[in-house]
């Protein structure tokens, strides 16, 4: 994954129908995705999209298609997947800020018979409560079945990530220790309304390398072969995700990480090994297949040593870069009102160019430009320069950092890429700013609207 062909004339297409600013998704590369996630981690594994990613309904339509199933984490996600079309037993339930009212409501569905296929518990209390909520219910009870739950263990492993993204250190805010989850576990009576039944865990998100990665299964697979001598239905693991996104040979793919698993469990007596699986991403299925689309809002040539161009798109519509410094490649779509030529528009953060392919001319922009080549020259290929581009929000921290692109006026459109991971889903309406359209790009060049302008409900 990563480096993705930027789809230009799709990608322009779809701002003249649409607006700026914009999300865009390709499904082809969801599909390609999911097949790669499939082929590192095959059946019997049970294989979710983590909806924090993106959870635009039309989106997980595609992916469940695909063959994932969804992990939620709260009962706002749980109704995007609902509107997807997933029934429980494809859902799971986990996060660190469960509510009252969404252990309520999956204590509610077990009761009416359509239990969640496992609620992931995060502490001792949050475990109690749960149990408390069940045990009114009369879940265990008269043929109703128990509530099947797992227990996050934090794997204090050090993972090779942004430490705001190692969720796996343990001084985190996530999981039990491997004392306060063997306690929970022991807590629980035996035939009772909540059912024990195995580990969860998440090391971190954009893992640059897999060894904390191990190290944590390794732990988990360990503590769940000991609970498992004496309550054989312990029998789940889930090694969450984390998987990253990047050029092919610089980051781990997922089937690297499958690798570790085998040696690991063979290491473990064969009555004391998992019966079921799971593994769960987020970024790695949705990220590189997405981009959002931009106008070019103002160009501000205050000197020689720099030039600074505001979009229609910031941290209302991507926030990562301010939260994380995270790098997008961002791509010149037109310049000077014409789409760009060939391996003249794309540019990492202070890199040269990469590719883009021709398309048709979006419309003039209000702006002129006194020197360079003629736009309007066959094979019209503008160089680079550096270049800061912000967004449009009232705060000075709304910047994607510095590219090198063409020459650019108002009206011009840009492609800021890898963006279909936590763009749309910690989007912001911020300064009153309307929800941006998200849209499908289907394997035909067709484009679907998969939410209006405007839209935040599911």
């Amino acid at each position: 994954m990563g480096g993705a062909t930027v789809p230009g004339e799709a990608l322009r297409r779809a701002a003249r129908r649409f607006g700026t600013p914009l999300h865009v998704t390709s499904v082809p590369a969801l599909e390609s995705a999911a097949a790669e996630l499939a082929s590192a981690f095959p059946d019997p594994w049970l294989r979710a999209f983590s909806l924090k990613a993106n959870d635009v309904p039309a989106l997980v339509v595609r992916l469940a298609a695909a063959g994932l199933d969804a992990n939620v984490v709260s009962s706002g996600e749980w109704a995007a997947a609902r509107a997807a079309g997933l029934a429980n037993a494809r859902v799971t339930l986990e996060g660190v800020g469960k509510s009252s009212a969404d252990l309520r409501a999956a204590v509610r569905a077990c009761a009416d018979g359509l239990p969640l296929r496992w609620v992931a518990v995060e502490s001792a209390d949050e475990l109690d409560a749960l149990v408390a909520l069940a045990a009114r219910a009369g879940l265990g009870r008269g043929g109703r079945p128990a509530l099947d739950v797992l227990l996050r263990l934090n794997p204090d492993v050090r993972p090779e990530t942004h430490p705001g993204l190692a969720v796996g250190r343990g001084s985190s805010k996530f999981g039990m220790t491997e004392t306060e989850l063997t306690a929970a576990v022991s807590s629980l009576p035996q035939d009772g309304p909540v059912a024990a039944r195995g580990i969860h865990l998440h090391v971190g998100s954009q893992l640059g390398a897999v060894d904390a990665w191990r190290d944590a299964v390794r732990r988990g697979l360990a503590l769940l072969a000991l609970l498992r001598a004496g309550l054989p239905a312990f029998d789940t693991f889930d090694v969450g995700g984390g998987f990253p996104v990047g050029d092919a040979g610089t980051v781990p793919s997922p089937a690297r990480f499958a690798a570790e698993v085998g040696p690991l469990l063979e290491a473990i007596p064969a009555d004391r090994r998992p019966a079921r699986l799971a593994v769960e991403p987020g970024r790695f299925l949705v990220a590189s297949a997405g981009w959002i689309v931009a106008a070019v809002l103002h160009v501000r040539e205050r000197d020689q040593a720099e030039r600074v161009v505001v979009l229609d798109a910031g941290m209302t519509e991507l926030i990562r870069p301010m939260l994380y410094d995270a790098e997008h490649p961002v791509t010149a779509l037109t310049s000077l009102g014409v789409a760009v030529a060939p391996d003249a528009g794309a540019a990492a953060p202070g890199a040269g160019a990469g590719t883009e392919d021709a398309g048709a001319a979006t419309g003039a922009g209000s702006r002129t430009e006194d020197a360079g080549p003629d736009p309007r020259a066959p094979g019209y290929s503008p160089g680079l320069s550096p270049v800061r581009v912000d967004g449009p929000v009232c705060e000075s921290t709304d910047t994607f950092g510095q590219y090198d692109l063409p020459p650019l006026r108002r009206g011009d459109l840009v492609a800021i890429g890898e963006t279909g991971a936590y763009a749309a889903s910690m989007a912001s309406t911020y300064n009153g700013r309307p929800a941006a359209a998200q849209v499908l790009l289907e394997g035909d060049g067709s484009l679907t609207l998969a939410r209006r302008r405007g839209r935040t409900s599911r």
